[in-house]
């Protein structure tokens, strides 16, 4: 698999210093570079990269300007650069891949690869699988209808949560997360050393993580099925789970289902 790149810096050393990093990465294919957001955003929308590394700090339009400028198209993955810390949360708002400090820590870049290989090893699974339905559909229409349903694939749920809490971005592992408490518009997340604040709807929320392990329990809690450690019967048909860190979470009846799958 070859990652077809494109770095984008208005300073010429700092594309010669990234590109030289780069070169110990034989699957990055670096196919341009770009001084400016304007010429940025003219490049991606012709050479349709996999991967942009995005200065932030750039005169006319700066680095958050070119991934407004591309989404009207399939955006590649983006990778900031800079030489601001202040420009972190927004960053990680714009869903990037990572973003990188200057001058590019050789480690951290390293990591930063291995999660783009990650999200475009996932993403070209799940461009397989609908190929394949496509297919099916046409040549063995029957089969398709007599398929069962398929089970979610993990690969499109969140493995990490980016939180912007206390001025702060904490990068959660979601399997580390115990509960989930709503609050309005925020939601509580806990996890065995920590509790931290996300602005986020709890519908949306449960869009992003994986069903088989995140399940509704209450309508203000979600719990990792995971954690449960004892199921204690209460009255009226609720009952409590008890999860790992010892913490109680009521069940109400329209989700008895979900306890179920322990006690059968």
């Amino acid at each position: 698999m070859t990652i077809r790149t494109i770095i984008v810096d208005d300073e010429k050393l700092a594309i010669q210093g990234l590109q030289l990093r780069l070169e110990k990465f034989p699957d990055v294919e670096i196919i341009d570079t770009c001084s400016n957001g304007r010429e940025a955003i003219r490049k991606i929308k012709t050479e349709k990269p996999d991967l942009v590394f995005l200065d932030i700090q750039m005169p006319g339009f700066d680095g958050f300007s070119v991934v407004k400028g591309i989404m009207e198209i399939e955006p590649p993955l983006i990778v900031f650069v800079t030489a601001y810390q202040e420009h972190a949360v927004r960053a990680f708002e714009a869903n990037a891949v990572n973003y990188l400090m200057k001058p590019v820590d050789e480690d951290k870049l390293a990591d930063t690869m291995e999660r783009v290989r990650q999200r475009i090893a996932e993403k070209q699974a799940a461009e397989e699988a609908e190929k394949l339905k496509t297919v099916l559909a046409e040549v063995a229409p029957d089969a398709m209808e007599a398929m069962p349903d398929e089970p979610e694939s993990a690969g499109r749920y969140e493995k990490l949560i980016n939180i912007k809490d206390r001025g702060q971005i904490f990068r959660v592992d979601v399997d580390s997360i115990e509960r989930i408490e709503a609050a309005g518009d925020y939601m509580c997340i806990y996890t065995a050393d920590n509790s931290l604040i996300l602005r986020e709807t709890m519908k949306d929320l449960e869009r992003r993580l994986d069903p088989r392990v995140f399940q509704r329990v209450h309508r203000s809690w979600i719990v990792n099925l995971n954690q449960v450690r004892q199921v204690k019967p209460h009255t009226n048909g609720e009952c409590f789970l008890v999860l790992e860190s010892g913490a109680d979470v009521k069940v109400s009846r329209s989700y008895r289902d979900v306890v179920a799958r322990f006690v059968h």
